[in-house]
């Protein structure tokens, strides 16, 4: 009989289409690691909200795992800067539901789904386990903008829970630098699909730039374009390279010009229209092809806490060029796998850009590297062991407590 693990996933439906306006790199973890956890002999079930009138509420994916979606009162598309308030009615939903006795772990990811592990543990003493993905403490130095209720819970839940997994070891740092007694902290990176591997065209097409993800100004998106519109007028091979855009959703982009409908979004792009292309959110294999090909893929965000962009193109080969900020200072190895640049510096990111562009043999060699340092370190099979050898530890801690008691 399989052992059985209740994933929290409040927001981030692991079935949702990647690339869509809540769809991202947490969605994706969820995925793959519950599929990894599969050969570990566990069966997951995903809580997450339900955020459509066109998904079923239970939906298998794998041999042992599904999805299973709370409407907590209001079966819409809800931004998850909106989700605290249906907290006690997902909660509630949540235990008419399910049998909280009979998993082994309860693993949540984000602080919103925290909230809810911190509520089950008090009620059933399930063992708990709590992934970030992000922290409001690094949004707040990445942006500026402070969200005291977010602060106060995370300091809660990252004292509360059993354990703590961050997924890499300047995140381990932040939290053990944002507050005092933390509970303990595991390092346990993210794993890559297989589809990302290496995939070269035949095709000798224009050089490009690759960008992958969600069109906001913490992606680092007007970054790169100011970057971009700077290399077009000061470097000599500039004059043939692109910049293709993949993310943000298919109403966003316009079919006609391959430009995006936001005034924003289009002004930074005016002037260098026929060399930037927005493409819309893209299947895994379609994202393999992409970062395969070019010069480098570009990760300027102000903050990541991790970096799946930058771990995905790496497995496929491309080096990546990445904000020095967050997980991405792990997940990119500077001068060996891609470079670091310093975060919202667009005159820095265009000289990296022109380096590589200008020296295919130092980018070919990142590239090389960068392939074989992913294999090691973002292998789902090795990371899905370590997780699953977690949780025995923390379900036998937890008897050992109960016991005692």
């Amino acid at each position: 009989m399989k052992r059985k693990i209740l994933f929290i996933s409040d927001h981030g439906d692991p079935l949702e289409s990647l690339g869509s306006e809540q769809a991202g790199g947490q969605n994706n973890y969820v995925r793959q690691l519950a599929l990894s956890l599969e050969k570990e002999g566990y069966a997951v079930d995903v809580v997450t909200h339900w955020n459509s009138l066109y998904t079923p509420q239970i939906e298998h994916f794998g041999t042992a795992s599904r999805v299973i979606r709370l409407a907590a009162g209001e079966q819409k598309y809800i931004p998850k800067s909106e989700l605290f308030h249906l907290i006690p009615s997902f909660y509630q939903e949540l235990i008419d539901t399910l049998h909280i006795e009979q998993y082994d772990v309860i693993h949540t990811h984000y602080w919103l789904s925290g909230l809810i592990g911190s509520l089950i543990q008090k009620n059933w003493n399930t063992p708990w386990i709590h992934t970030n993905h992000s922290l409001g403490i690094a949004k707040q130095r990445a942006t500026g903008n402070t969200e005291p209720h977010r602060l106060s819970t995370e300091r809660m839940i990252l004292r509360s829970a059993d354990c703590i997994v961050a997924t890499s070891q300047t995140e381990k740092k932040l939290i053990e630098n944002f507050i005092d007694n933390p509970s303990p902290v595991h390092v346990i990176s993210i794993g890559v699909d297989q589809a990302f591997q290496p995939v070269k065209n035949k095709s000798s097409a224009s050089p490009y730039f690759a960008f992958a993800g969600r069109l906001h100004t913490s992606k680092g998106i007007y970054t790169l374009l100011q970057a971009f519109k700077s290399l077009i007028k000061e470097e000599r091979l500039a004059s043939q390279s692109k910049l293709i855009i993949a993310g943000g959703s298919d109403s966003c982009i316009s079919p006609e010009t391959n430009l995006p409908k936001n005034k924003k979004l289009r002004l930074a792009v005016e002037g260098m229209e026929h060399r930037v292309k927005f493409i819309g959110p893209q299947s895994q294999q379609k994202l393999a092809r992409l970062f395969s090909n070019a010069v480098a893929t570009i990760v300027p965000s102000y903050y990541e806490s991790f970096g799946m962009v930058a771990a995905e193109a790496q497995a496929c080969g491309s080096p990546v060029i990445a904000s020095k900020v967050g997980g991405l200072q792990d997940v990119v190895k500077h001068g060996v796998t891609g470079l670091h640049v310093e975060h919202k510096n667009p005159i820095v990111l265009a000289h990296a850009m022109s380096t590589l562009l200008n020296k295919p043999k130092l980018a070919k060699a990142l590239g090389q590297r960068a392939v074989v340092y992913a294999q090691q370190e973002f292998n789902w099979s090795v990371l899905a062991y370590k997780m699953a050898r977690l949780y025995k530890g923390v379900a036998n801690e937890r008897q050992i407590i109960l016991a005692r008691d």
